[in-house]
């Protein structure tokens, strides 16, 4: 079968390319800008078809002689300088490219959505995919935009169109070649940029699980269905330690008051905005961290029979490609 990645240039959807090609019977065409760093495409025996999924006639054309489609393509990120294209591009582009796999009549779609998508719900009993989004007040345009993009994937679902949803929470490993705001703050970690630390908590994954899991999703996932694509579940300063101790970092010591770490955010916006460069941190990324976001994956596990590799083995491996690749 001939397989369409979107987003195939990117950390999650080369990962899954890779796994791919495991499987000697695929055939993989990427759609990907002229614009995209490929570095992480580069060796892969796939088909480049030049586009945009803001554009659908692109997307139309990347689809010829395609039955299934991975949907990868988005904007992540803290900080945009056209906060709009966040939600352009991850909303209306999304539409774009289940439209056009429903006129073609796409067999499957796996659609990487997030746990972005699903909210955030405390660290007394981990969410599953029946979780309702409810981070409205951090009013960051990355989570709201998927949390929209994901009810186009389910609206599209009763439209007729096969799309199996997969929510990932945060993979780490190597080739982040962006880096992602989940590598970029690995790399602040060890470098020791973060002074200190709010309350919160995260779940995290390794790369190639997530891969994993996206592939499996596409062999015994049920459209319609959710999948949470995520590992363990750990406190914010448990992760920073962690990371520390494994790269040699210093782990921030201080604990702020969430008021005054969201004042901070606003001052790095500012200085953002006159350097036009990404800040460390922002207002409403500093809200999200401050939520305890832990994800129960066992849905994954045992339907698809997603692995679940060490977190100190998928970090390690984060920093050493890091190191390997002049980002430490």
């Amino acid at each position: 079968m001939k397989i369409l990645v979107t987003g195939g240039s990117g950390y999650i959807g080369s990962a899954v390319i890779r796994e791919l090609l495991t499987r000697k019977a695929n055939r993989i065409k990427v759609l990907a800008r002229k614009t995209d760093d490929l570095r992480n495409l580069e060796g892969l025996d796939a088909e480049l078809a030049y586009g945009d999924i803001t554009d659908f006639h692109s997307v139309t054309d990347a689809l010829e002689g395609c039955d299934r489609v991975f949907h990868l393509a988005a904007i992540y990120a803290i900080w945009l300088p056209e906060p709009r294209m966040m939600h352009w591009v991850n909303v209306q582009g999304s539409k774009n490219v289940f439209e056009a796999c429903l006129q073609k009549k796409i067999k499957k779609v796996v659609y990487t959505s997030s746990v972005a998508a699903l909210g955030a719900h405390g660290k007394e009993r981990p969410a599953d995919e029946s979780a309702q989004f409810n981070l409205w007040r951090t009013k960051d345009n990355y989570y709201i935009s998927k949390f929209h993009a994901e009810q186009v994937a389910l609206d599209y679902f009763k439209r007729g169109l096969p799309v199996v949803i997969v929510n990932p929470t945060n993979p780490c490993g190597p080739r982040d070649v962006a880096p992602t705001p989940n590598g970029q703050l690995i790399i602040n970690i060890i470098k020791g940029k973060l002074p200190a630390y709010v309350d919160g908590g995260i779940n995290v994954s390794d790369i190639g699980d997530t891969a994993k899991g996206h592939v499996l999703a596409m062999e015994k996932g049920r459209p319609g269905e959710k999948y949470v694509l995520g590992n363990t579940n750990v406190s914010v300063k448990e992760y920073f330690d962690l990371i520390a101790q494994i790269g040699g970092g210093k782990s921030p010591s201080m604990k702020i008051p969430k008021l005054a770490a969201v004042a901070s955010g606003y001052l790095y916006q500012l200085l953002a905005e006159i350097t036009r460069k990404p800040p460390v941190t922002t207002a409403a990324w500093v809200r999200v961290g401050s939520e305890y976001s832990f994800w129960d994956s066992s849905k994954a596990v045992k339907e698809l029979g997603m692995p679940q590799t060490p977190i100190r083995e998928s970090i390690k491996s984060a920093i050493e490609w890091f190191r390997q690749n002049g980002r430490l």
